[in-house]
């Protein structure tokens, strides 16, 4: 037979070779390391031979070339190295607790009570006159000033304005229902008609916008007054923007206690949001 095969003694890879290369040296395909291929073997071999590897090492004595007896590497004792990690890991450890124990607070933070802002109260209603109550309106300007006066004996001054509805109210609170105020009801007429307009009342007029007083008793019951004619009113509007509408006001109601409401406002002008359509 002119081809052979050997074995890699590496990986034990089959390798083929010629006869006429035995001693040669071999790439082996799988590990590629470098292999001497053995010679030949006899025809009646049932053996498959296995190859040499080569030595990358030699050392050279006396000027012959003997391959150098392989010196066996001394492994670090594997009881030497888990105990130099142990120490290690117990350094650490110590570090740490000493660093804890001897390490220096941060200084406390002593929260500061933080004191409820109350909202700002109204400044007082001016005193009322009987001067400012007149059924017979004059030209004079009304001032700039909150709207302020009386309403069936007590001192009013104005803390919230709103147009919706068609309604102006000028009232003190500013949520919930309507217990000390002025109400002036348009008929339903929408800010943007109102917007820049001069309305004059005379006490003479047989129908008005319907004026509704209201106040609290000494028991603390709302009352109202209602009135649709026989007040003087002189209500001087400005131009809307923004969802305000600002104005002037001077209404002097006919009641036994002379109510009167004297200055400006504005008027919270926005309109409600559309209620969602029932399922």
């Amino acid at each position: 037979m002119s081809e052979f095969k050997f074995a890699c003694p590496v990986c034990g890879q089959h390798m083929m070779c010629d006869v006429s290369q035995g001693g040669s040296v071999m790439e082996c395909p799988t590990c590629f390391q470098k292999i001497t291929a053995p010679q030949a073997p006899t025809a009646d071999a049932k053996f498959i031979l296995t190859g040499t590897k080569v030595s990358e090492k030699k050392i050279s004595v006396r000027g012959l070339d003997t391959p150098a007896a392989a010196t066996p590497e001394k492994s670090f004792p594997l009881a030497i190295v888990i105990a130099l990690a142990l120490l290690a890991v117990a350094g650490a450890g110590g570090f740490f607790v000493y660093r804890a124990k001897h390490a220096t607070p941060p200084p406390l933070t002593v929260a500061t009570p933080v004191k409820k802002t109350e909202p700002p109260k109204p400044p007082p209603a001016p005193p009322a006159s009987d001067t400012n109550w007149m059924l017979a309106l004059n030209t004079n300007a009304i001032p700039d000033t909150p709207a302020a006066g009386r309403i069936h004996g007590l001192d009013f001054i104005i803390e919230r304005a709103s147009f919706q509805n068609g309604t102006l109210t000028l009232r003190q609170g500013t949520r919930g229902s309507v217990e000390f105020g002025v109400q002036i009801n348009f008929g339903g007429a929408l800010a943007e008609a109102l917007s820049g307009q001069i309305l004059n009342v005379t006490s003479d007029a047989d129908k008005a916008a319907k004026v509704s007083l209201r106040w609290k008793d000494a028991a603390g019951a709302v009352q109202k007054d209602n009135y649709d004619s026989g007040y003087a009113m002189r209500l001087e509007f400005g131009a809307l923007a923004n969802n305000k509408l600002p104005g002037k006001i001077w209404l002097c109601t006919p009641d036994a206690e002379k109510s009167y409401l004297l200055g400006s406002f504005t008027a919270d002008a926005r309109k409600p949001k559309p209620k969602a359509p029932k399922p």
